[in-house]
């Protein structure tokens, strides 16, 4: 890989962060089966599934009536949000001891520069172990860590020996590394591209190497010279503390296609409630919902509306969502996919949210 500017750079993952919290907070989840989510009678989404039920194939993003099918003695759990949030807020203190270039990706996971840091301690490696044995202390719960020279094969080494574990792709070995990763195991490649990929003879990164940034991108368009960069580990990107957000969503992939209409609607509105706590945690609203949807054939295709005022309320996410189904062909084709945004923020020039000028109670009328 370039060898110019490296970084140290560490990616921080919880261990099946919600499940885990279950585990710690109530004995009696300890050693079981533990799935954090909607009820498997009400149309439910797996959240969260502890190791313990993953051996059976439960994965998050599951519809829950799968995953009971999967594991009958599951034992299913409604999420906490505020106490994930807590001990997130506990976490990220943690790894502000040791550098301020911190840039969370979701509550359960982050990226640290720790090229330069508090302690002045040059081996990211020892900081990592320092920030695993801290969490662990004062949350009693395990992190996984991966220490790498760029955020890309960071993501990668957090995967390698979770849970509770630690791995390390030093720059040396980084292009060698990732010739013997197996095309699945690259961070941002899915099933999907996975088989297409195979289908061309790419089984592995060194088959990826073998390819021409032309031969990529007319065989996977303009995302072919993301795929030529990553096989040779080069990835720019700096770990950003300040990133400036333009829009609050959330989307899920499910593990089977879904076709029931009254499933899809219940899933939306979770997904709206959801939106809504963070909208409430920024103190800020949007005034453009839009609803993302993948079909089975992996088509993806989004739908928006406006508004000429602000919302936040889940209610006013979910029916501006569930309306704008109206405009797919949901119900009609599976859907393996779905996501709502709200854009189109109360942000001022600098990018930070501007108090809105009417109440919240009256601004999604």
């Amino acid at each position: 890989m370039e060898q110019t500017d490296i970084r140290k750079i560490i990616h921080i993952d919880m261990d099946a962060f919600y499940a885990s919290v279950e585990q710690r907070d109530f004995p009696e989840y300890r050693g079981k089966p533990v799935i954090v989510g909607g009820s498997p009678e009400g149309r439910g989404v797996v959240a969260a599934a502890s190791y313990e039920v993953r051996k059976f194939g439960v994965h998050s993003a599951m519809p829950a009536a799968k995953a009971v099918r999967l594991c009958p003695h599951a034992i299913f759990v409604k999420p906490r949000f505020e106490v994930y949030r807590e001990v997130s807020k506990q976490v990220r203190e943690i790894f502000f001891e040791y550098t301020d270039l911190v840039e969370p990706l979701s509550l359960d996971e982050a990226y640290l520069d720790v090229t330069e840091n508090h302690i002045n301690l040059p081996s990211a490696t020892l900081i990592a172990k320092k920030i695993r044995k801290r969490i662990k202390e004062k949350t009693r719960l395990t992190a996984s860590a991966g220490v790498a020279p760029n955020k890309f094969l960071a993501k990668i080494a957090s995967d390698l020996n979770k849970p509770d574990g630690l791995a390390v792709i030093l720059p040396e070995d980084a292009e060698d590394f990732l010739e013997k990763l197996e095309i699945g195991e690259f961070h941002g490649i899915g099933d999907a591209t996975e088989a297409k990929m195979k289908s061309v003879g790419i089984n592995n990164g060194h088959d990826l190497k073998k390819w021409s940034e032309i031969e990529l991108v007319n065989t996977f368009g303009k995302t072919g010279r993301h795929y030529y960069r990553i096989v040779r580990g080069i990835d720019r990107r700096e770990v950003k503390k300040d990133r400036i957000r333009k829009s609050i969503g959330k989307e899920r992939t499910f593990t089977e296609d879904i076709e029931d209409m009254g499933w899809i609607q219940n899933f939306l509105r979770e997904l709206a409630s959801k939106i809504s706590q963070r909208m409430t945690e920024k103190k800020t609203a949007g005034k453009t919902v839009t609803l993302k949807v993948r079909y089975d054939d992996f088509e993806t295709i989004s739908r928006s509306t406006s508004f000429n005022h602000y919302i936040h309320k889940p209610k006013d996410i979910a029916d501006t969502a569930i309306s704008l189904l109206d405009e797919t062909e949901v119900g009609e084709r599976k859907v393996r996919l779905l996501g709502i945004t709200l854009s189109n923020l109360n942000l001022s020039e600098k990018g930070y949210f501007k108090q809105l000028e009417i109440p919240f109670e009256e601004s999604s009328k």
